[in-house]
């Protein structure tokens, strides 16, 4: 199975742009979406400097259409046209932050122009937002995980990011960010980024509700390819669903390690960045390391030279799905260790991609479980309570063909 990850804000680096435009096409994409963002891209992405693309307004719309123009030079994603969840088995698409617009356009939920004009829309209210209070977030690398957490909590901050790899990102007040850097975790280094506030918290309520009054005006579409959200780590099963979760992401923790957790469950074999691209594979390759996921291909586009690999990968992938016969089952894997409680589903229910399995509770958090393919549950292999470690298999489904 493919991958394709779709970054988020703090991926962009001044004159990104400027190769791409190179491209047949290029400029006239960008000054079309520019269209949609009420801003320049084109002039941002290739003379704005550091600046002016950490601007939260303008660079959450020129980091959406920089990744989906490359995801169109790429020719589309494998699989059959029409798309539908049957055909969308060999890819799995996941968006880190305001990256998940991308991911939803590339999955069929949003169109590109509803994806860049969300993004748009989105970066200005989150700015607005920043403004009324003093806030931040600095990143947080190595230490122990549990107290890592713990430390965040005990002075009033959020992990805003759990993104894999050792790497969580705390965010709140400037005053309670400054305190975590004077006296950080064990072991543990806290980094301020160049943000503008704290995104992913409380903070951002207006934003969100900015975002509120506008998607009763959108009609998304049910997912075609396997779409997994940030919120869990679970894929969504519904059009609906996955507008409501990029809504409400703008004031919930992103946990980009739990979706990570999902495609090592499901057997990713090669992994494709999108552009502005790197800090995605490489949170991939940390978090895998010394796992069953340590040995997948990964590929960060940061340049048109990257296009012929990339495509390379793609053309692979095609044909293992179209040459491989489905394996007799699959197993759902617990993304965390904790308590299981399954979901009140019977062995020999059909189940569609993304239908909840229930959750595996640890002492700080629950974390949902769910269908990552169409199949029918063929056998739970736990009970309610048992105590389960992250890999540990949950459930076994045969793949809907074979049933």
């Amino acid at each position: 199975m493919l991958a394709i990850l779709a970054p988020g804000q703090g991926a962009q680096k001044p004159g990104m742009l400027t190769e791409w435009l190179e491209l047949p096409g290029a400029e006239s994409f960008f000054r079309w979406a520019g269209a949609f963002a009420g801003a320049d891209l084109v002039e941002l992405g290739t003379t704005g400097d550091a600046e002016a693309i950490t601007d939260t307004a303008v660079t959450q719309p020129l980091v959406v259409a920089m990744s989906l123009f490359v995801a169109r030079e790429l020719g589309g994603l494998p699989g059959r046209t029409p798309h539908t969840p049957q055909t969308g088995r060999d890819v799995v698409i996941a968006g880190h932050s305001v990256g998940e617009l991308t991911a939803a356009a590339l999955a069929g939920v949003l169109s590109v122009e509803a994806a860049i004009a969300l993004a748009s829309v989105r970066g200005r209210a989150m700015a607005e937002a920043c403004a009324q209070t003093p806030t931040g977030m600095s990143a947080v690398l190595g230490g122990d995980p549990d107290e890592v957490l713990a430390a965040i909590e005990s002075r009033g901050l959020v992990p805003a990011n759990r993104n894999g790899g050792g790497q969580v990102v705390a965010a709140g007040s400037t005053e309670a960010l400054a305190a975590l850097r004077a006296d950080p975790p064990a072991k543990a280094r806290v980094m301020p980024l160049p943000v503008a506030g704290a995104f992913h918290t409380p903070y951002m309520a207006s934003a969100r509700e900015h975002l509120e009054g506008l998607a009763g005006g959108l009609r998304p579409e049910d997912p075609s390819r396997l779409l997994l959200s940030n919120a869990d780590g679970a894929a969504v099963d519904s059009g609906a669903t996955a507008l409501a979760r990029l809504v409400s992401q703008v004031t919930s923790p992103v946990r980009f390690d739990a979706c990570l957790d999902t495609m090592r469950g499901l057997g990713v074999s090669a992994v494709i960045e999108l552009p502005p691209a790197g800090a995605l594979v490489g949170l991939a390759k940390r978090h895998w390391k010394g796992t069953a996921g340590g040995d997948v291909e990964h590929l960060a586009l940061t340049g048109p030279a990257d296009l012929d690999r990339a495509r390379e990968l793609i053309a692979a992938e095609r044909g293992r799905a179209e040459a491989e016969h489905l394996p007799d089952w699959r197993v759902v894997v617990s993304p965390v260790r904790g308590t299981v409680r399954p979901a009140d589903v019977a062995e020999g229910t059909r189940l569609p991609a993304g239908t909840p399995l229930g959750c595996v509770s640890s002492r700080r958090e629950e974390v949902n479980v769910s269908a990552g393919y169409d199949g029918v549950l063929a056998e739970w292999l736990v009970q309610d309570g048992d105590l389960v470690d992250a890999g540990d298999p949950l459930a076994r489904l045969y793949p809907e063909e074979s049933a």
